[in-house]
């Protein structure tokens, strides 16, 4: 009975070996970035011994890459966004003071192919393993009739932990402290529905291999660079911050509110940085109000420290790339950000 059904559900549109194929592409991938707490790889959930914390705090996010997929689908260029899914989710529970320990990745498409798969995963394999975080588990799915052929969808899970008394969670904040920003790659994650629109990219793919001199690469190039991580050069420096936010959707003003106490806001002085060219370009195509730009993309900072200014000269030792950007100031009123 076993092949008949194999063969009816292949009719149906899945089929069970390639799944199966994809299943051993993935777990010999995985297991290179296994850390000593992991136990097994073959069970019906993914089991990792958590030692060697006093009071751990558990920190987990999921996410996804969004439209930045359709870039790759276009350039046939997959494996950067595996990164940018691990580089993202590290990213923000970086953001409460964490240390990664394990990642979960989910992979759906239309119909499973291997190489594309492999692809995928080896970007997310060696974000792992640059950060010491264990690919530990995930799940791909072939479903017919939801997704289109040639077309997937990404997303990631993440866990990590940071000792309670380590946890950043901004309480401390307070006026005259100090906002220093390290630069983003480029657009990241955010942003590229908007960026098809813009600049037709649905309609006409090709545009994506016009070279424009500001950016001194193609436009494709340019909206696959790499989302960047900043937990190893953040992870030292993390005891002397006060707190930490990613700007992925919603830019400046979607996300540092996020970790700001009540009474005070942050002070944003955009001619404190280069802005990348990209942004520049963007808006220029788009014909788009520079609120807007703020509100949406990360304009070249893709990660915010706010810190005491005693601390500003030791975090900027430590990251030489990081710019003092704004200050704290008290602020009673809704307006979180201010930028000027």
């Amino acid at each position: 009975m076993e092949p008949t059904t194999r063969k009816a559900y292949a009719l149906a549109g899945v089929d069970i070996h390639v799944a199966d194929k994809v299943k051993k592409i993935i777990a010999q991938q995985a297991r290179t970035t296994f850390r000593s707490e992991v136990i097994g790889s073959e069970f019906f959930g993914s089991m990792f011994q958590l030692k060697g914390y006093r009071e751990p705090v558990l920190v987990s996010s999921t996410d996804g890459v969004g439209t930045k997929l359709k870039i790759a689908l276009l350039l046939g260029k997959n494996d950067t966004v595996g990164r940018d899914i691990v580089n993202h989710c590290v990213n923000d529970i970086l953001c409460c003071g964490a240390e990664p320990l394990f990642f979960l990745d989910y992979i759906a498409m239309g119909k499973l192919v291997p190489e594309q798969i492999e692809a995928i995963i080896s970007g997310v394999v060696q974000a792992c393993r640059e950060v010491g975080c264990s690919l530990i588990g995930g799940e791909t799915a072939e479903m017919p009739g939801i997704y289109s052929q040639g077309n997937y969808d990404l997303a990631g899970f993440i866990v990590g932990v940071v000792e309670k008394k380590r946890i950043l969670d901004g309480s401390s904040i307070a006026p005259d402290d100090v906002i220093l920003g390290l630069p983003s790659s480029g657009l990241h994650t955010n942003g590229y529905s908007l960026v098809r629109e813009i600049f037709g990219i649905d309609a006409n793919p090709s545009c994506l291999n016009k070279s424009y001199p500001e950016l001194g690469k193609t436009l494709g190039e340019e909206l696959l660079q790499v989302h960047r991580c900043y937990y190893p050069q953040l992870k030292p420096v993390s005891p002397f911050t006060k707190g930490i936010a990613h700007l992925t959707g919603g830019g400046f003003v979607g996300n540092i509110p996020r970790i700001l106490p009540e009474g005070v806001a942050a002070h944003i002085k955009k001619h404190s940085w280069d802005i990348l060219p990209i942004f520049r370009l963007i808006q220029k195509k788009g014909d788009i109000k520079e609120a807007e730009m703020y509100q949406v993309f990360n304009m070249g900072i893709g990660i915010t420290i706010i810190c005491s200014p005693q601390q500003v000269a030791r975090i900027v030792s430590a990251l030489p790339q990081a710019k003092v950007i704004g200050e704290i100031i008290k602020r009673e009123d809704k307006e979180r950000v201010i930028i000027d």
